[in-house]
């Protein structure tokens, strides 16, 4: 008797790792998603803000007009960063990368002065910057405005797509991810269909023959939580050695997001499984149960 309790007790055990690893797989699947597509969001923004305006300043314009125009685009909702390129800095940026000096050809320095404007994420867009453009050229002795834009709306284009295959991703991957959970709870009841059939016989209530199956389900989803967020961070700190860089778009907020979308979806669709799967044996009758 001993030794049959000690075998159905360690299958048991057994069954509550299988069901822990399994759903540790899918919440680190899920927290990838929800990850992705988090720092797809701060991609966009990075990739916006890095597009340049570039205002050409009038040879006349004086340095007191030039300071004043500085001070006032700089304050306006649409500058991220704004960057004064004098006439001997752009002479020498471009010396250096054409390997010559313009001036011993031309006998003067054909560079203009200018601004260098980035845009905010929202103002990179075709119709916002033409907006822009309208206004710097309200401005006193600002002779032209450049813009890159085809390149504005290849990249508009590019993670407007990327962005609903992300959305897309998302809903299939939860979709998957609760049938897969599901499943895996479903196991670890299906196992102890007789004893849940035992209490209704002894006459206790649904709710109190729940309760246990619930709270196993809840330390589960915990645990198997915590060891995909340490799986998760594992995999963001890998990157952030190889690729210092990255933290221009991962901050702590989309870390903390991640790990909590990732603690909350452990506990509430196991819970909610293993809910479903106890009510399901409950309806069931003891003949029922033995045919499945």
């Amino acid at each position: 008797m001993g030794k049959k309790t000690k075998t159905t007790g360690s299958r048991h055990g057994l069954q509550v790792v299988t069901l822990c690893i399994s759903t540790t797989m899918v919440l680190v699947l899920l927290g990838l998603v929800v990850f992705t597509v988090l720092t797809a969001r701060n991609l966009s923004s990075y990739v916006k803000e890095n597009l340049t305006v570039t205002v050409v300043l009038g040879d006349d314009m004086t340095q007191q007009e030039r300071g004043a125009a500085y001070n006032r685009l700089r304050v306006r909702p649409y500058v991220y960063q704004i960057t004064y390129i004098s006439k001997e800095q752009a002479k020498k940026e471009n010396s250096e990368e054409l390997g010559s000096d313009p001036t011993d050809f031309v006998g003067f320095n054909p560079f203009p002065a200018t601004f260098e404007i980035q845009l905010t994420a929202e103002y990179a867009n075709s119709d916002s910057v033409l907006q822009v453009k309208k206004e710097l050229l309200s401005i006193p002795k600002i002779s032209e405005v450049n813009y890159p834009e085809d390149l504005m709306d290849k990249v508009n284009s590019n993670l407007s797509k990327i962005s609903l295959i992300l959305l897309i991703l998302a809903v299939l991957l939860t979709i998957v991810s609760f049938s897969l959970i599901s499943n895996s709870v479903r196991l670890s009841v299906y196992s102890r269909r007789f004893l849940i059939h035992t209490m209704k016989l002894v006459g206790a209530s649904w709710s109190f023959i729940r309760r246990p199956f619930l709270r196993r389900a809840i330390g589960v989803g915990v645990v198997a939580a915590l060891l995909a967020i340490a799986i998760l961070g594992g995999a963001v700190y890998g990157l952030y050695v190889l690729e210092p860089t990255l933290l221009t778009i991962i901050g702590w907020e989309e870390l903390t997001i991640t790990a909590a979308a990732v603690l909350l979806f452990g506990i509430v669709i196991t819970a909610f499984c293993a809910y479903l799967a106890v009510n399901r044996f409950l309806k069931m009758t003891a003949g029922e149960l033995y045919k499945i």
